[in-house]
């Protein structure tokens, strides 16, 4: 049994206790609550020695902190003084003391002098794979006596098992950390590829304000909504939103295809339908087989009117209404109920619809993220739900409309589960005369 001048330990040099600090602090178990497998060692350690007393110790820069105590409760921590745990780090080899009070090297300590009146004392030492040692295992009686062989390696083992569960929360904590970094990165990459899905910005439209967002379900998933504004060679303008099947990278890939795919079909015939048609004939051309990949879109054209009224028309492939709100509050949907997926039906049919925005009124076109929401009660907001929404707030340009839907999204919470795109496309009101003023 380790005793005696045989096992004094020289001084540590200023690095080594600084390595050994280190290591105290890589493994981040100082000041973490009690665990219920430190206390079975502790529990361990003094039914093996038959003694009233044991600890996990860790031995911080100026403080012993136990891990987990037996028998000694309502002592979380005590002062770094020599004698016991501190000097107990300094040796290899499990070290004893068979009566604290009479060996010069423990009886000055604090525990010895005072409660609880320490006579007997062993600890084995906590040690890395590279030799730092962070604490002790220790156990403690209030009368002097011998440890046999035995109980020391016992100790010994109950000390490589504290390490070896160290070595788990460390790996664990690692992983823990590589996920966090892994999923950060993955959100970050999230980001950038969704922004480069959409147009970094609506281009200005005489004669009408436009504005666009995105609301992601999920930030570190890539969606498939899009949307875009356009113009064309003879004065009008073209637009259009949908929604992509699926998620992640390979949503991000029949995005990317159906934007720019609807945009070149908006220069070779701008006619809302033909638009839709030839998505559809490209969709299929790209993805034969058993894995088909489809979408739903409205595509429409705008042509201003010589009174700043606008013409409006639009073709749907299985996608909501759009929905006018008009000048005097009334929302109304602009009907393409019926028109079919897009990419995925042998002979799909699209339905196309016109309105007139005057001044004062917009267009919202959304992804079904929004009317598929669930509202506080669980029922489906629906296209009746949103509408009536709309009907009560005051409209102020796109913009303005855009902020009663990020309202009502904030609103709904957690009863969003799918990502939603909006578009809204606004006519300002006409300027009020003085005349009109003064009266």
């Amino acid at each position: 049994m380790p005793d005696g001048d045989l096992y004094q330990p020289a001084d540590p040099s200023p690095d080594a206790e600084q390595r050994r600090l280190a290591a105290v602090r890589r493994y981040s178990i100082l000041d973490t609550p009690p665990d219920g497998v430190f206390d079975t060692i502790a529990s361990l350690a003094a039914r093996i020695f038959q003694a009233p007393m044991a600890t996990v110790a860790i031995v911080d820069t100026d403080r012993v902190w136990f891990k987990a105590t037996h028998g000694l409760d309502g002592v979380p921590q005590v002062g770094r003084e020599p004698g016991l745990c501190a000097s107990a780090i300094l040796h290899d080899a499990p070290y004893a003391v068979s009566d604290a009070l009479t060996d010069p090297r423990t009886a000055a300590n604090s525990l010895v002098q005072g409660e609880p009146g320490v006579r007997f004392y062993a600890a084995a030492p906590i040690t890395t794979e590279s030799g730092e040692r962070l604490g002790t295992v220790n156990v403690l009686d209030i009368r002097p006596r011998e440890a046999t062989d035995d109980q020391m390696a016992a100790l010994k083992d109950l000390a490589s098992l504290v390490m070896d569960e160290l070595e788990l929360r460390l790996s664990a904590m690692r992983t823990v950390a590589a996920e966090r970094r892994m999923r950060t990165d993955a959100e970050r990459l999230a980001r950038t590829l969704q922004r480069t899905l959409l147009p970094p910005a609506l281009p200005r439209v005489p004669g009408l304000s436009a504005a666009a967002a995105y609301h992601p379900a999920s930030v570190d998933e890539v969606g498939g909504d899009f949307y875009d504004l356009f113009p064309l060679d003879d004065g009008r303008w073209a637009f259009f939103l949908g929604d992509v099947c699926g998620k992640g990278a390979d949503a991000a890939a029949l995005t990317s295809l159906t934007r720019y795919t609807l945009r070149a079909a908006a220069i070779y015939d701008p006619d809302p339908c033909t638009a839709l048609a030839n998505l559809d004939t490209v969709l299929k051309g790209e993805y034969q087989g058993d894995d088909p990949r489809y979408c739903t879109a409205v595509f429409g054209v705008l042509e201003p009117e010589d009174d700043g009224s606008f013409t409006v028309t639009l073709a749907g492939g299985g996608h909501p209404s759009a929905l006018a709100v008009r000048a005097d509050g009334g929302v109304e949907a602009v009907s393409t109920t019926g028109g079919q997926l897009i990419g995925l039906l042998p002979d799909p049919q699209f339905v196309q619809a016109t309105t007139r925005l005057a001044p004062g009124e917009a267009l919202l076109l959304y992804t079904d993220g929004l009317t598929e929401a669930r509202t506080s009660d669980g029922t489906m907001l629906g296209e009746d739900g949103l509408a009536l929404h709309l009907s009560a707030a005051s409209l102020r340009g796109a913009d303005g409309l855009l902020s009663i839907v990020d309202k009502l999204l904030t609103e709904l919470g957690s009863g969003i589960s799918d990502d939603t795109a909006l578009l809204a496309l606004a006519v300002p009101p006409l300027p009020t005369s003085p005349v009109q003023e003064d009266r």
